[in-house]
């Protein structure tokens, strides 16, 4: 399978890869910043924004996708950032082939399995589809119902486009991500620890990486520290694109 991508900037080459229900736009905010020195790849994952879609979605076949995408491109070596589900996405491919590796980012996410946190967000996605939607506005209403925080409804809603038919659609393939949501949950598959250099970036106010998380992680990525972004959660690029930005470029250039 061969992932949509973006290419911006001119040097070293990065590879952006986005968490669920997102696309390569919500990282352009990085992407951006990262091209005054890089050469930034910036990629949709399989069954989100303008790549294929596939019934097959766990962390081994997405991680196989940037490979491929990465001969495509004749890139023998990179640095990888990946957000969420799309740092866990780069761990693997740390783990699968860590001679192609040059340094990892990892933004909000930690090596272990996690607890369904997406049953609200799947429902209200499926609430959309399930209607005859006109305008993002009429999707966004249905939304509020399971959804209330107008910050997850407007990222989800970037992902609502007209095909080629010009009907509004989720260019997500809800039905495979919710199908198979049970392997975006669970840990990466690794049996040893990874050597590259790599930064764990948290928010603050999130829990998607917690104190309990720390011996997996450094067992899994001996050489790894950690930034903590204050003032953002979850959506730290978002929340704080400055200083994501500079703790990203400073390691990365380090």
């Amino acid at each position: 399978m061969l992932l949509n991508y973006k290419q911006l900037g001119q040097g070293p080459d990065v590879i952006l890869i986005h968490g669920l229900f997102g696309s390569l736009e919500n990282l352009n905010v990085i992407a951006n910043a990262l091209a005054e020195n890089f050469t930034v790849t910036n990629i949709d994952l399989r069954n989100h924004g303008r790549s294929p879609h596939s019934e097959e979605m766990d962390y081994p076949v997405m991680a196989h996708d940037v490979l491929t995408l990465m001969a495509h491109l004749n890139i023998n070596k990179a640095h990888l950032v990946g957000h969420s589900m799309g740092g866990k996405v780069a761990m693997q491919i740390a783990h699968l082939s860590p001679e192609l590796i040059n340094k990892l980012v990892v933004l909000d996410i930690a090596p272990v399995a996690y607890k369904s946190r997406h049953d609200d967000i799947i429902a209200a996605l499926k609430l959309v589809e399930q209607h005859a939607v006109n305008d993002r506005k009429q999707a966004d209403q249905l939304m509020q119902q399971l959804i209330p925080e107008l910050g997850v409804r407007q990222f989800l809603l970037k992902s609502y486009a007209k095909n080629d038919q010009g009907q509004l659609q989720w260019r997500f393939n809800l039905a495979t991500l919710s199908k198979k949501y049970s392997n975006i949950l669970t840990n990466i598959k690794a049996n040893d620890s990874c050597l590259c250099d790599t930064l764990f970036i948290k928010g603050n106010d999130s829990d998607y990486i917690l104190p309990e998380y720390r011996d997996a992680i450094m067992a899994q990525f001996s050489n790894a520290k950690a930034k903590i972004i204050h003032g953002a959660g979850h959506w730290l690029h978002a929340q704080k694109p400055q200083a994501v930005n500079k703790s990203i470029n400073d390691f990365l250039m380090a």
